[in-house]
Parts: structure tokens; sequence; C-alpha cells
């Protein structure tokens, strides 16, 4: 490293930030750097089987994944899902990396190669079975979208013929149909999951970080989801005399300025997402 070696990275907004990514370049080897897939590694389209992660993903994570205790990908998605899209199996470099789906209920690891998932919570039958009939119901059949998750549904409305509205509209009956099945809603952009309760990307990553006895943590997101992770970096902040510095990452702000008011540095996209994980992997 350089004499300053923060001088070409952007700049967080917040004291909290500075601190986050500071205790990250002092210590990159007890550093977790916890990334988001859709949105944040790769862009959102309106089919979601259609997303891959952006191309520089892939060398950038490899080029950073051995300078840090590990780099975690924390994800909605089935963990064999988000590594088929993201491109991250048999790739040198990545033995650091694991990925989360289903909010820490699958899990892979880049060493072994295989992925470990528990049973399925019963409600994610039950309301498979019913969802079609529920959205043929309130006439949301065309231009909605189901996406099968396994541990979880997905109903996206990007591609309805006014997809705010349609959004709105469903959060109510699906949300009857979840507590139905011992299942709650969790809405992100133009997308409402049916998940089980317990799950989500906080109690992920906090289990995680505690698992690796990091001393720094890094989360980038883009989504309502990714609160409860910022919420969890928040927290780590205060545990203990000192605390678990972190440096929370806002991909994009248009749709979720939610998350962006709590971010401690702004980044357009996916695109630039990579371009600073780059830049941390020369930094380190």
């Amino acid at each position: 490293m350089g004499s300053n070696p923060e001088r070409s990275l952007p700049t967080p907004t917040t004291p909290a930030g500075r601190e986050g990514l500071a205790a990250l370049l002092a210590r990159p080897d007890r550093a977790v750097v916890a990334l988001d897939f859709d949105g944040t590694l790769a862009d959102i389209v309106p089919d979601p089987e259609q997303a891959r992660a952006h191309p520089g993903a892939v060398p950038a994570i490899a080029a950073l994944a051995p300078k840090v205790a590990s780099v975690a990908v924390i994800t909605g998605r089935p963990a064999g899902v988000a590594v088929r899209h993201g491109g991250f199996a048999g790739v040198p470099g990545l033995d650091h990396l694991v990925v989360l789906g289903h909010y820490g209920a699958e899990r892979w690891d880049a060493v072994s190669g295989t992925v470990h998932t528990p049973a399925p919570h019963p409600g994610v039958a039950a309301v498979r079975a019913e969802l079609p009939g529920v959205l043929h119901r309130f006439d949301f059949w065309h231009g909605t979208w189901i996406e099968e998750k396994g541990q979880a549904l997905a109903v996206h409305t990007r591609r309805a013929a006014d997809p705010p509205a349609a959004f709105d509209a469903l959060r109510g009956p699906l949300g009857e149909l979840a507590a139905r099945h011992g299942l709650i809603v969790e809405p992100g952009r133009l997308v409402l999951e049916l998940r089980p309760p317990g799950m989500d990307k906080g109690v992920a990553l906090a289990k995680y970080v505690r698992e690796t006895d990091a001393e720094s943590v890094l989360y980038a997101g883009d989504d309502l989801g990714d609160l409860a992770a910022y919420a969890a970096v928040e927290k780590l902040r205060t545990e203990g005399p000192d605390g678990i510095p972190g440096l929370l990452v806002c991909s994009g702000s248009a749709e979720v300025p939610e998350l962006a008011e709590r971010a401690d540095l702004l980044l357009p996209g996916p695109a630039a997402v990579v371009d600073f994980l780059a830049a941390l992997a020369r930094h380190l």
C-alpha cells in the first residue's frame, strides 16, 4: 500500500463509515466483505432468471477474497442459483467466498463446492399451491411473475401494465395468504417475497461475522431486504467496549431511498460496486 491507501477510494460521508473503511484497510485479514446479489453485483432485470453478475464481479472478488477474512454473498435466492448466476464455481482465488442463500438458510462454500440446505417450511408448499389462484382472483395473473426460490416464493410486478399499482394492490392479499400459512411478506423493488419468519439478511450477517470472529465488516445492498443487514451492522458497531466498525454501501438509490438515507457510501449501481471492490483489492 502507499502512504495513503484511502486516497483513490470513494470517501464515506459519515464518521462511522470512515471508521469502518479505515478498520478494514488496517486489518483486512480480520474483515468480512458481505454483498447482496441482485441490484448490487447484478443489474436488476425484468426476468430474474436472466440476472447475471456484472462481468467484472468475479475478477474483482477473486482479487479481493484472498486478502480479507471472507467475502460473503448474502441473497434471498437459493444458494445454488446465486452461484450459477454469479459464475462463482471453480474460480481460482475464491477460496474465501461463501454464498449464504435464502437469507442464510442455505450455504455454499467455494472450498468444498457443496450446498447445505435445510428442509423447507411446510407453509411454502401450501402457498405455492394457492398463489396462482390468488393472482387470478385479484386479476393480476397477467403481467406478474412468480419466482420459485425453494425455501420461498416471490411475486414480481415489474412487467405489469402499472408495476407500482400492482405491487400496492397485491400487498394485502399476499400478506393474508402468507399469514394463513405461517409465512411473512417481505417487500422489495417491485417484488413481494413470501417466506418463513426469522430468515433475513441481518440474522445471516450477524451470525457469520461472529463465526469468522471479524473485527470489521462491509455490507453492500440495494433493496428493502437489505435494511435488516444495515441494522445488524449498526448494532455490531455498538457491541462490546469498542464495537465492530462497519461500512454500509448502497448500490443505487433511486428506487429505495430508505437504504440510501442510512448508507455511509452511495454508489450508482453494480458497475460502480464492482469498481469499488476492485479498487479495494488493489489497495490491500
